[in-house]
């Protein structure tokens, strides 16, 4: 008997489309803007269709003004859409039911909720009282919580003198009281150091795998999407750009690997230019871009002539994928649709 997937979230022909008031500059301009005005229609999001199952963690990722924060708080039911269905966890989003409201959770890196003179012990005791959380399961969760992202020492302090990532680990654990069973997080890891933005990885990783919760992630970071995200959904301009695996869609667009060598001692920049495409070359370590086809004869080559030290075998990097993808489709290359 084939196993059954169980959709979490289902998009299909999403639309959200805003009447935007234009005029020029200039004092008469506004006058007669006061009796007649031009409206212009801007379609933020414009015919998306995905679908996210139980348990997936998913980068929905895009340029700026693509239509991720739209969709997102489609999905949260903080707008309504022009057009199309969407369902989250079997609700109808801009209907807010009491139960869809406790099964989701939206994250804005940007935004918080902890209350800026009291310790964040009060903000979880706030969020108990408003999802109506049990009080053996509250204390439950905040063992587990307080155990993944090292919490004891920060809960009783006033949110005011947290530092950026200890604010961030507390909204995370705010945000997770009442166990959602959808978590959508918009720039989770925005401004934090690099072992804060590790720690908060670690931690969305581990709850996923704990939990089965479901997991969209927008970012800018793409290390936050190769550490997290199997799976994209690409969107630009308010349409669907890619849908699938992170890994085929970097094998499709820049089938290059990086080498990045280190050397015993000093090696002549003509002779490793002979290797490959040479990305970099600083003092005791070069990078070579090569066909990924090439890679085993250009290590070997490298190996048998040059002091090599070590190697390793890289992806292009995420950033430059994106940049390739959204720079392709902005001048209308990607002309064969949604992969």
């Amino acid at each position: 008997m084939p196993y059954k997937v169980s959709l979490v979230i289902v998009v299909r022909g999403l639309r959200k489309h805003y009447k935007v008031h234009e005029r020029p500059p200039g004092v008469a301009a506004a006058f007669r803007s006061l009796f007649r005005r031009t409206y212009k229609t801007i379609a933020a999001v414009d015919g998306v269709d995905f679908t996210i199952a139980s348990g997936e963690r998913v980068g929905f990722l895009g340029p700026n003004g693509a239509g991720k924060t739209t969709t997102l708080k489609v999905l949260a039911g903080l707008l309504h859409p022009t057009s199309g269905e969407v369902t989250v966890d079997g609700f109808e989003p801009r209907r807010r039911d009491d139960a869809f409201l406790k099964s989701i959770m939206l994250v804005l890196g940007q935004k918080q909720q902890l209350m800026w003179d009291l310790p964040p012990s009060e903000t979880f005791e706030l969020n108990r009282a408003v999802y109506d959380v049990p009080r053996a399961e509250f204390e439950a969760t905040l063992r587990e919580l307080y155990e993944l992202l090292e919490l004891r020492e920060l809960v009783n302090k006033p949110a005011r003198t947290l530092s950026l990532g200890e604010r961030m680990k507390c909204e995370l654990a705010a945000a997770l009281i009442h166990r959602p069973r959808v978590l959508f997080l918009d720039e989770p890891t925005i401004g934090l150091d690099v072992t804060t933005q590790a720690t908060v990885r670690d931690f969305v990783k581990r709850y996923n795998e704990r939990s089965g919760a479901t997991l969209i992630l927008t970012s800018h970071d793409m290390g936050d999407v190769e550490q997290l995200c199997p799976r994209v959904v690409l969107i630009d301009h308010g349409k669907l750009v890619y849908d699938g695996a992170l890994d085929r869609l970097v094998a499709r667009t820049r089938p290059d690997k990086r080498i990045v060598l280190r050397f015993a001692r000093p090696v002549d920049a003509r002779d490793l230019s002979q290797l490959g495409s040479l990305v970099q070359d600083d003092a005791g370590q070069s990078v070579l871009q090569v066909h990924k086809d090439a890679v085993n004869a250009v290590v070997s080559r490298a190996l048998s002539t040059l002091p090599v030290s070590d190697r390793t075998v890289e992806n292009p990097p995420l950033e430059e994928v994106m940049s390739e993808i959204f720079a392709r489709h902005g001048a209308g290359a990607a002309k064969d649709g949604p992969a």
